[in-house]
């Protein structure tokens, strides 16, 4: 999963930092006043949150799998969980949380249409990454900016506090949505994960 992400985000780097399309005053401003609200927003989804201890993570999971709300994913190295109602059309998520000290920092999330095909237009990325831009805003409010790239098309991010949410296409297929605990990766002064090292990459000198 790590290295599907290293092949996405840097062709949105260039992006972000091409002068007149970069969103950077609004994301400083965006991320100094969230930091300095000295509020925190931690809740992910299915009662996941950010801090998460890894052992509490492991044991949620496995009451969801009881359950039946999850299941192994994706080479069996990611949880899979069903989206029925969510979207437009019914879709899977694959995630696995990056872990600093023992709890949860970042949260990678990938979607894909369950009955995508190449022929299906309304089953693309452009559509799924809409919808889960949708469904975001109905969870966890309003306020993503966009950040246009002239090749890869658009991507969104949102603060709220100390969680950052970013929302990009990797390809025709796949859409991912990746959480960050910004008041960690602060403390650290580094991402501890591959996928937050190259979400560093696209808001570089966005901080």
């Amino acid at each position: 999963m790590k290295k599907r992400i290293e092949c996405i985000l840097p062709v949105l780097i260039a992006g972000l930092n091409i002068c007149g399309c970069s969103p950077e005053p609004k994301y400083e401003r965006m991320l100094k006043h969230e930091l300095a609200s000295g509020v925190r927003h931690d809740s992910l989804f299915m009662g996941i949150y950010l801090g998460m201890p890894e052992k509490d993570f492991y044991t949620h999971c496995w009451m969801l799998n009881r359950e039946e709300l999850i299941k192994q994913g994706t080479s069996n190295t990611t949880v899979e969980h069903a989206l029925r109602e969510e979207l437009k059309y019914p879709a899977t998520m694959n995630f696995y949380p990056e872990f600093s000290r023992g709890r949860i920092v970042e949260m990678p999330v990938r979607f894909i249409y369950s009955g995508w095909a190449p022929w299906n237009k309304s089953l693309s990325s452009d559509s799924l990454q809409s919808e889960v831009l949708k469904w975001y805003e109905n969870v966890y409010g309003n306020g993503f900016i966009t950040v246009k790239h002239p090749r890869r098309g658009i991507a969104y991010t949102k603060i709220d506090g100390n969680r950052r949410i970013t929302i990009f296409k990797e390809d025709d297929m796949h859409v991912w949505a990746v959480f960050t605990d910004m008041l960690v990766k602060r403390e650290l002064n580094d991402s501890t994960s591959e996928a937050g090292k190259i979400l560093d990459e696209i808001t570089n000198g966005l901080e």
